[in-house]
């Protein structure tokens, strides 16, 4: 059975495992470094190398619009996410918002991914009942278009 790992990046994201039958999900690890959240690349290489994904998807973002800080903070997390993934020789592809939205038949309204996994996945549906949990629901979103596009369903 291929496991696919969905990749929600930035401070508020997450990690989804997901196999057709069994969804795991971790809320993106964080540290506290000084004034600023980073990823906490230790834990983020356990939790991979723990749920054994045979491929990642990761959303390609970019940080159009923010601040200089919040950029490179939002690009640094980015570049943790991609290394932890091929340090673990794990095969991955980058996937854009857009993309995989349209695929999923998910609206583009803040809570539009957590409707859609709600529709896709309602066995699930507890871990994104929060609005702070949209990052949960999007990477589920994520994992489910990526193990679609490996299996060639889209």
């Amino acid at each position: 059975m291929t496991t696919v790992l969905g990749i929600d990046p930035g401070m508020g994201g997450a990690l989804a495992f997901y196999d057709e039958k069994e969804l795991i999900i971790y809320d993106m690890p964080v540290l506290q470094v000084k004034k600023t959240k980073r990823v906490d690349c230790h834990r983020l290489a356990s939790i991979i190398e723990e749920q054994k994904p045979d491929h990642a998807f990761l959303e390609q973002v970019n940080a159009f619009g923010m601040g200089a800080t919040s950029a490179y903070n939002f690009g640094w997390s980015c570049g943790v996410l991609e290394q932890a993934v091929a340090s673990l020789h794990i095969p991955f592809t980058y996937t854009t918002p857009m993309k995989w939205k349209k695929a999923m038949a998910c609206p583009t309204e803040k809570d539009g991914a957590r409707m859609r996994a709600s529709q896709l996945l309602p066995q699930f549906a507890h871990n994104w009942d929060l609005k702070k949990h949209n990052g949960r629901a999007e990477a589920s979103l994520i994992a489910v278009y990526g193990l679609q596009q490996i299996k060639g369903d889209l």
